[in-house]
């Protein structure tokens, strides 16, 4: 029979991490509302942007009538060789599965692939750890989103052989303070390796994020651009019903709503698509200026669902984690109890034997 006094310190222990554990909670319910609010706040430019390109297509040809090429090179789709796999995780842990569902993902994308040229970005600490146990860096490294921007002139090596992969890119710490800045360099230097051919298409993985309980994993492919407003989606997979459950009683306990977010935009893209828009430049000209815009928002729109995502995952990670500490502090205590009163039982037979004895 364990000692009394140890256990009392197990269960002050336990219930020393519960505290932890709830106050975690808390804290990722306030910064899920903060991010869900953020991610809403993008959304009617980039619904609008979409509808001004979606009007745009509509009224006139993407391709010249006598070339048949392209009117801009993000819409020219050539044989696939050289893939850029963009890949979102979180920094930290204490998330659940949440950045081990998306390694587990893109490996599987890796796999689809295989025989093929791919060059990863990684975006998190996580992901840049899971990659770099398993594949060597490129020479030419952009090692954060701050500093893409002064690598764009710089020329990778060629490939010795087909089939490598390799790691061209890591930006650790940047989804902490996610600006749009940042994510216009990323986007201008995908853009330009896609113009120079130097890559063939461009994926990304992340989580999808509509509602605490309505989230995918996610392969979209962003380059080349096949048909504005509608995501490619390569490759996806649903949350399980018991992570559902789970999601929805964390949502609940810590009061975090679980309407869809995106059930907004559906009337904005049926009130944009019946707006008539005169345009006075040329084709080509909107085109130059809006499509790299789109690819920027696309990005930016991934990392902001992938942060609420993340927010999300460590909220029901740390629900279940006070539940299992309350489970584990009633059961402590009943096995204290049973200790205490097997002693006392021992005590009142030693008492008696003592005075039959006499």
């Amino acid at each position: 029979m364990p000692n009394i006094l140890d256990i009392r310190r197990r269960i002050r222990s336990v219930v020393n991490t519960r505290q932890i554990t709830k106050a975690m909670k808390v804290v990722s319910a306030a910064k899920l509302r903060r991010a869900q609010d953020r991610t809403l706040a993008a959304r009617p430019y980039a619904q609008m942007l979409t509808n001004i390109l979606k009007s745009l297509v509509s009224r006139t040809e993407i391709y010249d009538p006598e070339t048949g090429a392209p009117k801009h090179p993000l819409l020219a789709q050539r044989p696939e060789q050289n893939i850029l796999l963009i890949v979102v995780t979180g920094d930290k842990g204490l998330a659940g599965a949440f950045s081990a569902n998306i390694t587990k993902a893109a490996a599987k994308f890796l796999e689809s692939k295989s025989g093929k040229n791919i060059d990863i970005e990684a975006i998190g600490r996580k992901g840049r750890d899971f990659f770099r146990r398993r594949y060597p860096s490129a020479p030419v490294q952009t090692r954060s989103l701050a500093e893409t921007e002064e690598s764009l002139d710089a020329q990778p090596e060629s490939r010795e052989r087909a089939g490598e992969i390799q790691i061209t890119g890591e930006h650790v710490g940047v989804l902490n303070k996610l600006e749009f800045s940042q994510v216009g360099a990323l986007a201008e230097s995908v853009i330009k390796r896609y113009e120079r051919e130097e890559i063939d298409s461009v994926y990304i993985v992340f989580n999808e994020f509509k509602s605490v309980i309505a989230q995918r994993l996610v392969v979209d492919q962003i380059l080349p651009i096949e048909r504005i407003g509608e995501p490619a989606v390569r490759q996806a997979e649903e949350m399980t019903e018991e992570e559902k459950k789970k999601a929805k009683e964390a949502a609940i306990s810590a009061g975090v709503g679980m309407r869809r977010s995106d059930s907004a935009d559906e009337n904005a893209d049926q009130f944009g698509s019946q707006v008539d828009y005169i345009y006075e430049q040329p084709p080509e000209e909107l085109f130059r200026a809006l499509l790299p815009k789109y690819v920027a928002i696309q990005i930016f729109r991934a990392l902001l669902e992938s942060i609420a995502a993340e927010h999300a995952a460590r909220m029901t990670a740390m629900d279940s984690a006070t539940s299992n500490a309350t489970d584990m502090i009633d059961s402590l205590t009943l096995v204290m109890n049973r200790a205490r009163q097997a002693k006392i039982t021992k005590e009142i037979i030693e008492i008696v034997s003592g005075a039959a004895a006499m």
